[in-house]
């Protein structure tokens, strides 16, 4: 069965990940979840999260993202006025935390790292890059979350 160019391109990436995850001294053992298909590790305090996911953009059209993630914080329970001035922060450190976004899940209350793009054209310099920074990135936001709620 002849493969397309996206199932292509997916097990492309796929293997640009295995080679990230190799290159930080993790086996796929270690880092993968067959059961969910995700990539997982700690970077210092952080955990990252890296999985590829299909968009729908169409009518039976989807693109492929990289997206990856790591959890930060919860929105503490607060004040109207103190939750204002957290979520304030967490704009204030999304300007300048610069290739990653800050996030809430839907539904939650949980602030995550984020970084998503679509894989076209993604070669391996790319894919660490971007791995790289959101681990930099969450290490450090994630501190300055925990410092903030204390």
């Amino acid at each position: 069965m002849r493969k397309d160019i996206k199932e292509i391109r997916i097990e492309l990436v796929q293997a640009m990940i295995e080679q990230y995850v190799e290159s930080v001294g993790l086996t796929r053992e270690e880092s993968f979840n067959e059961e969910k298909s995700y990539w997982h590790w700690k970077h210092g305090s952080a955990n990252i999260e890296v999985f590829i996911q299909s968009v729908e953009v169409g009518n039976e059209v989807t693109r492929e993202y990289l997206r990856i993630f790591s959890y930060l914080a919860s929105v503490p329970k607060l004040s109207v006025h103190a939750r204002e001035e957290f979520l304030t922060r967490l704009l204030e450190m999304n300007d300048r935390s610069l290739g990653v976004k800050l996030t809430l899940m839907e539904e939650t209350n949980k602030v995550y790292a984020t970084y998503e793009r679509d894989i076209r054209g993604m070669d391996y310099t790319e894919l660490s890059i971007c791995i790289a920074d959101l681990e930099w990135w969450a290490d450090k936001l994630d501190d300055e979350l925990k410092s903030y709620n204390n």
